[in-house]
């Protein structure tokens, strides 16, 4: 697994004398005003996508996840290669992307989690 920083800038000016960058999602001419860097590649804002799920890493969060030639979104990394683990209360799986509330080594679902004394969440 490969945990990579999106970063966002400006594409390159005519007048800076460098060139003009290729994206290497669609291998075109960068010629918007942004561009994203990550993988140590330039990107459209529209062409960096999760693999799975197509949504626009540029907008979801500044985080990509790469694993078996596959560039992913948090959600889709964790749904496909993250641990999933067996709620303390209800004993049924937790999936590795949900949120969980954890009391010592326990892990609960966030429904699960309530007190013993009185079951109130």
């Amino acid at each position: 697994m490969m945990t990579m920083d999106v970063s966002k800038g400006e594409a390159a000016k005519p007048s800076s004398g460098a060139g003009p960058q290729e994206c290497a999602g669609c291998c075109k001419t960068i010629t918007e005003r942004y561009l994203l860097k990550a993988l140590d590649l330039y990107w459209h804002e529209d062409c960096l996508k999760c693999g799975c799920c197509d949504c626009r890493l540029g907008e979801v969060g500044s985080t990509l996840y790469t694993k078996a030639n596959l560039i992913l979104c948090k959600r889709d990394y964790l749904r496909l290669f993250g641990n999933t683990g067996y709620c303390a209360a209800c004993s049924k799986v937790i999936p590795a992307f949900e949120m969980v509330m954890r009391a010592r080594s326990n892990v609960y679902h966030l429904e699960c989690f309530a007190c013993q004394q009185c079951n109130h969440r």
